[in-house]
């Protein structure tokens, strides 16, 4: 039995404002409205970034988002509005940038991941 998508979700307590803030981050509409409480984007070519109403669990999120170049993805985000914080250098040269979305999700970006360490 093989796994061919993942799929990262993201409860949020109002959609139109969660969508605005997504496309900011992602640069881009969201590649997918597959119901009235549900956007979603694809991130990487089998893993997707869903975004859903569910107003219990909204701000209970934690995501990672390996990207290729911390520097401008952060300087990118930031010309589009959002607010990151400071980049820091973690362990064995990771780099980390957590930003929250409206409803306290924490979002964060790593640079320089890689599968072996």
């Amino acid at each position: 039995m093989a796994i061919d998508h993942v799929l990262a979700v993201v409860p949020v307590a109002d959609l139109a404002a969660a969508q605005d803030w997504y496309e900011k981050l992602f640069g881009r509409t969201p590649d997918n409205k597959p119901m009235d409480t549900l956007v979603e984007w694809q991130v990487t070519d089998n893993g997707w970034v869903q975004v859903t109403v569910d107003a219990e669990r909204s701000g209970t999120a934690m995501l990672n988002l390996a990207v290729g170049d911390i520097n401008q993805f952060v300087a990118d985000v930031t010309s589009r509005g959002l607010q990151p914080d400071d980049i820091q250098t973690v362990s064995k040269g990771v780099q980390l940038c957590p930003l929250h979305d409206p409803f306290g999700n924490l979002v964060t970006l790593l640079g320089g991941f890689r599968v072996d360490y």
